[in-house]
């Protein structure tokens, strides 16, 4: 199957044929090797694409409450039977995550799996631990779960105003220094990390018992075990850290490798490859589509001049 340059090069023939229509080449491309995969697995599948890596500025490019009407769309008149792949390259949106799951599984009950072809962080990684199993390949990531807010992360708040008690305790000096760092916070803030992060653990541990380690007579202790690893930020350092298949393994998550059906990989990977090229290429910053070509497609908005600015650059009416 064809690599991300095959897939630019089939994407300009067609662009050329369409006398520069960009847009409607992406399409035809994406569709054609979405219906590829969809005729491999006999599954329904909704590819859940982010442009956060090109399109990093974008506001709403993460998991938010207005993509469910993407998953409304995308699902009406599917034959749930069938049951969900999930192609998922987002970063996070805890809260829409919640409501978005919650959707998905009244849809198609626990019959659904994630695909993660490169990245699926924070959020994303959540979306993919609620899912059957998660198909990985040896490029493919996922994140740390610890929730972030204002982009600060909640368990890094929770550690320093631990640290800070423990060093005033010891050196009353050190208040000082310590009311300039806790002075930025505001007030109720610690609160609202340790709530956000009990949240989120409380709500993926819960996910994996009942979903992916539903079964196993001790489904509880390795959906704490996976929920810890996925979670510990003293051990991860970092929100932005990626965990390859060996790392998601070694968690016990329920992990399927794409390498072990190659037909499922070029595949899996040519579409990845159609999706990166519709969001480096076009105003795309988000998509949300089926197998039917039936999407709904975020793009930037394109600036409109100012029509009074334009009536002062237009030159003087000629004289008779």
């Amino acid at each position: 199957m064809p690599n991300w340059y095959e897939v630019w090069t089939e994407i300009q023939m067609l662009q050329a044929q369409a006398q520069g229509q960009a847009m409607a080449a992406q399409n035809v491309v994406r569709h054609k090797y979405l219906q590829a995969l969809h005729a491999h697995t006999g599954r329904n599948i909704i590819a859940y694409y982010s442009g956060w890596l090109s399109k990093g500025s974008v506001l709403l490019s993460d998991i938010n409450d207005e993509d469910k009407n993407g998953f409304m769309t995308t699902i009406h008149r599917l034959d749930r039977a069938l049951g969900l792949d999930l192609i998922l390259h987002t970063p996070g949106g805890i809260a829409a995550t919640q409501s978005i799951v919650n959707y998905l599984q009244r849809m198609f009950g626990k019959n659904i799996r994630a695909i993660v072809p490169q990245i699926a962080m924070s959020a994303g990684t959540v979306l993919a631990c609620c899912c059957r199993e998660i198909w990985m390949g040896k490029q493919s990531s996922l994140g740390p779960i610890d929730p972030q807010l204002r982009g600060i992360p909640a368990h890094g708040v929770i550690q320093e105003f631990k640290r800070a008690i423990r060093e005033v305790k010891r050196d009353a000096s050190r208040i000082v220094i310590w009311q300039q760092i806790i002075g930025q916070y505001r007030p109720t803030f610690l609160g609202q990390c340790e709530n956000a992060l009990k949240w989120s653990n409380d709500f993926v541990e819960q996910q994996l018992a009942d979903g992916m380690f539903e079964g196993l007579s001790d489904r509880k202790k390795k959906a704490k075990a996976a929920t810890r690893a996925l979670s510990d930020y003293p051990r991860n350092k970092s929100h932005d850290r990626h965990f390859d298949i060996d790392d998601c393994e070694r968690m016990g998550l329920a992990i399927k490798h794409l390498e072990g059906d190659a037909t499922m990989q070029d595949l899996v990977l040519t579409v990845h490859h159609c999706y990166m090229n519709t969001l480096m290429n076009t105003t795309a910053f988000k998509i949300i589509e089926n197998q039917n070509g039936v999407a709904l497609v975020k793009n930037i908005p394109i600036p409109q001049p100012n029509p009074i600015q334009r009536q002062m650059v237009e030159p003087p009416p000629t004289a008779p």
